[in-house]
């Protein structure tokens, strides 16, 4: 494994300093422009399963620097469809649609970080921790929400 591909993998690690790519930051603008909080969640979530699939392309062409700004683009659209929720103001125990969607969906993202980890050099491996704790976080926090409703302040 080459240093200079060791070392594109603790950047991200150590920060995601490169997290926007054009194309990609422009696919979040327009997701964080739906009005609709609970569409924007699913699109958020749909545009972080397309970042993980781009991310698998560019680490198998060899572009860790590419892979880790999918990453980055990755937790940020699962913490834009968090957020979405949350801001809803809905007990997800009362209007569980999207927040069961999202739970169902992160757990999945969880899943295919996992299998994509495993298929990455054993170096490489570390680069995902941060994205699979963030992803587990997220995922937790629907689940509660879906089976103790919203905390009352």
């Amino acid at each position: 494994m080459s240093e200079m591909r060791r070392m594109a993998a603790w950047g991200m690690v150590l920060g995601l300093a490169s997290w926007g790519v054009g194309s990609a930051r422009a696919d979040l603008d327009q997701v964080r422009a739906e009005p609709n909080l609970e569409k924007r969640s699913k699109l958020a979530l749909e545009n972080a399963d397309a970042a993980l699939k781009a991310a698998r392309e560019d680490y198998r062409a060899g572009d860790t620097m590419d892979t880790t700004a999918k990453i980055g683009e990755l937790i940020e659209s699962v913490d834009l469809a968090y957020t979405s929720l949350t801001e809803t103001g809905k007990n997800p125990r009362k209007s569980p649609k999207y927040f069961k969607q999202a739970e169902m969906q992160t757990r999945e993202l969880s899943r295919k970080l996992d299998d994509f980890q495993h298929e990455m050099g054993y170096n490489d491996r570390p680069s995902l921790d941060k994205a699979k704790l963030r992803i587990q976080e997220v995922h937790d926090e629907l689940l509660t929400g879906l089976m103790e409703g919203k905390k009352k302040k």
